[in-house]
């Protein structure tokens, strides 16, 4: 009786060493595969935000994508159409002409129309634009968040991020179109020496005809 047993308490102790190993490793597995996931989901995050400013960025810059409009109707035009059979072809060859001549008509008012929201897009004054015109009329530095604020209070119409207005200075700072200034922990953001002293040039020549 005891040497039945014995085996069978051998195989039952190796079965649970096995089992509890088992466990053991599904369990760091999935550990690491939480982590891998937690990972990615925070660089997808990062990859969002970085997206969202890019897309302001360019918006500010003023630069237009390609519409993919224009290379679907060339897609289309590319196409050859299909060869209808002899018998059918009195009887359809009014109405092919129809749709012939539609499709063009069709797609010259979609490219006029996109011509012309392109054109009031590009009388619009870029972000750029705006912002120099805005230090050149201040008398003393302003922030990112001053600069923002007064820009959004007058174009109510635009979306005037905070951030983007920074990354836009510090832009305009690196070609020499904007000058940055350090308060202790502030920065603060001015229109080139040579700009301001046109501007004050300009305003006391009018002032002068004025009084005269």
């Amino acid at each position: 009786m005891s040497e039945t047993t014995t085996p069978a308490t051998e195989l039952a102790s190796q079965y649970i060493a096995q089992v509890t190993g088992d466990l053991e490793a599904n369990v760091k597995e999935q550990e690491r595969i939480s982590a891998e996931i937690a990972s990615l989901q925070e660089e997808l995050a990062s990859l969002q935000r970085d997206h969202g400013v890019l897309v302001s960025m360019q918006q500010a810059l003023g630069i237009t994508a390609t519409p993919a409009e224009s290379v679907s109707d060339s897609a289309t035009v590319k196409v050859p159409s299909p060869r209808r059979k002899k018998a059918g072809t009195a009887a359809g060859g009014k109405q092919k002409t129809q749709k012939s001549t539609a499709a063009p008509a069709k797609r010259a008012g979609r490219k006029s129309a996109a011509k012309t929201a392109g054109t009031a897009k590009a009388a619009e004054p870029t972000l750029v634009e705006l912002i120099r015109r805005h230090l050149a009329e201040q008398k003393e530095p302003r922030s990112a968040a001053e600069i923002s604020a007064a820009l959004g209070q007058a174009h109510p119409q635009r979306d005037v991020a905070a951030k983007v207005v920074r990354v836009t200075l510090e832009g305009l700072v690196a070609k020499s179109q904007a000058e940055r200034s350090k308060q202790g922990r502030s920065v603060f953001y001015s229109a080139p020496a040579a700009q301001a002293a046109g501007g004050d040039q300009a305003e006391a020549q009018t002032e002068d005809t004025g009084g005269n």
